[in-house]
């Protein structure tokens, strides 16, 4: 019996000892999965301050947080991926670093294996690599991520699908060959599906991705096209959204400026007059991708200019011009030049509707070369159709403004390039003899060419003209430029110097005062009786 009772008096205290080491090495476990939780959730901190990213790289953050991907505790993998992301986010150097850690195929594995939490912290990292450079995003491209993304656009949560449709454009956006690798995923029309479904932001990022993909080539926008895009997309530009809005017309400008037929889709899917409103918007983002699509409409045919017109685009865009500043007015500049390079009428349309006044002010406000330059073009399309035409642009006093863009020394070499191309096709159509005479005293050899030749062909046929021609000095200036014999300015000034007499050009020639003066010195005087 003794012995009996020392046998369980042994087996209850070895089960307590068991039961003690369990409960221990059960606390080094969660010891250590407490650290892990704080160890990633420190550097995801850490990793949203851009002074801590140096640090963290040089303390080896990189293949610490790797093995954490594989944590058996999805809050820690999750993190963990967090973290990647907001590094590789950072720089391209923090994006290679996850390449070459060998750390894509684990997050592509996981986007097909993982629970929806996790899903959308491994698009994150994969859409902070890819956006960084086309050889990173090709990395994205070779772990075999579009597939797994692709089918990520079809999960039920909508934020999975938000963090694919990420992705994918920032992989579409560097070139057209990476966005043929998105399109033949089979993502294109699960991003139309995107931009049905009710949550906004998803909406924003999937026209923005149909966006990133339709710009490189008229066959990638085809792609769009065909998915059913266009019709879903113009229905969004009456959304109140102004972000929405903002990649709304933007894809739709990607769309359009490709060629006359798809430009023809977007118009057939009744976006005017409609979107005439948002180039009132509150948001200039979405006032300038309105007139950027308005413009990738109108450079294509007279035909898509003038229904432009009738709609009262024209009217709306050289509002918006006269409303806007610096680059947010620079679409509406150029689309009021293609409507005006286009044909006779659609130019005058332009003029009418004061364009022309709202495009000076624009070459004399603006600081920047680049939409000085646009203006500069734009004038030049509408001034060089007819005399008429030329004339509107000439009494708007741009010509020497025009000259002086096309002199001052700190010109860009495109502004001096369009300005004096504009001050040629409008010279060479201008009549109007009283815009031309400040040219005749500013303008270098090049340009008072095309000057005197006007004065040429008007002078002959208008007395009223060649009087005020006197009057005014530019006579006397004709006879003060020198042009070499048997040059086109030389037979230019002979036009003119044939319609005075004689005594007339002498006296305006340089030096004739002298002659005078020495001929009264060398004079005789006859002496009376």
């Amino acid at each position: 019996m003794f012995t009996s009772y020392i046998h369980n008096q042994l087996s209850d205290d070895n089960f307590r000892l068991a039961k003690m080491t369990t409960r221990q090495i059960l606390n080094v476990f969660e010891q250590y999965q407490k650290a892990r939780t704080a160890f990633v959730q420190a550097v995801a901190d850490l990793s949203t301050r851009p002074q801590n990213i140096e640090t963290l790289q040089n303390a080896g953050v990189m293949s610490l947080l790797r093995p954490l991907l594989l944590d058996i505790v999805p809050s820690v993998q999750q993190t963990a991926a967090l973290a990647l992301g907001r590094l590789a986010n950072y720089s391209d150097d923090l994006a290679e670093a996850v390449v070459k850690g060998d750390i894509l195929p684990q997050l592509v594995y996981s986007l097909a294996e993982q629970n929806r939490f996790y899903k959308k912290a491994a698009a994150f990292v994969l859409r902070a690599v890819a956006k960084h450079s086309p050889p990173l995003a090709q990395a994205v491209v070779d772990s075999g991520a579009l597939d797994a993304l692709a089918i990520c656009l079809e999960e039920f949560d909508p934020g999975v699908k938000e963090g694919a449709a990420w992705a994918l454009g920032y992989i579409a956006r560097h070139n057209a060959e990476l966005a043929q690798s998105v399109v033949d995923s089979g993502a294109v029309p699960l991003l139309v599906l995107c931009i049905q479904e009710p949550e906004l932001s998803l909406k924003r990022i999937a026209a923005s991705a149909l966006s990133d993909i339709s710009k490189h080539s008229p066959e990638l926008a085809q792609t769009v096209v065909d998915a059913g895009a266009i019709a879903h997309l113009a229905q969004l530009t009456l959304n109140p959204d102004a972000k929405l809005k903002r990649q709304v017309f933007s894809a739709l400008s990607q769309i359009s400026k490709h060629s006359v037929e798809l430009a023809e889709m977007v118009v057939e899917a009744e976006i005017f007059p409609n979107i005439l409103t948002c180039l009132k918007d509150s948001d200039e983002y979405v006032k300038k991708n309105c007139a950027t699509l308005i413009r990738e409409i109108a450079k294509h045919t007279p035909e898509l200019a003038q229904l432009i017109v009738n709609a009262g685009g024209v009217a709306a865009v050289i509002d918006y011009v006269g409303d806007s500043c610096g680059n947010v007015r620079l679409p509406g500049i150029m689309m009021l030049g293609y409507v005006a390079a286009h044909s006779e009428n659609l130019a005058m349309a332009v003029i009418v509707s004061k364009g022309v006044v709202q495009l000076a002010i624009a070459l004399q406000e603006e600081q920047e070369d680049h939409i000085q330059a646009a203006a500069a073009w734009a004038l030049g399309q509408a001034g060089r159709h007819t005399p008429e035409h030329a004339k509107a642009v000439a009494q708007a006093n741009v010509l020497p403004t025009l000259l002086q863009c096309y002199l001052r020394a700190g010109s860009s070499e495109d502004l001096q390039t369009k300005a004096k191309k504009a001050l040629k096709n409008i010279l060479q159509k201008c009549v109007h003899l009283p815009a031309l005479e400040p040219l005749l005293h500013d303008a270098p050899p090049n340009i008072l060419k095309h000057v005197v030749a006007q004065f040429s062909k008007v002078l002959p046929h208008d007395p009223k003209a060649r009087r005020l021609f006197v009057t005014s000095g530019g006579l006397k200036k004709v006879q003060e430029i020198k042009a070499e014999p048997g040059s086109a300015l030389m037979e230019y000034i002979n036009v003119i110097n044939g319609c005075y007499p004689e005594e007339i050009v002498r006296y305006y020639s340089p030096g004739y005062s002298e002659r005078l003066l020495e001929r009264i010195d060398n004079h005789m005087p006859i002496m009376t009786q």
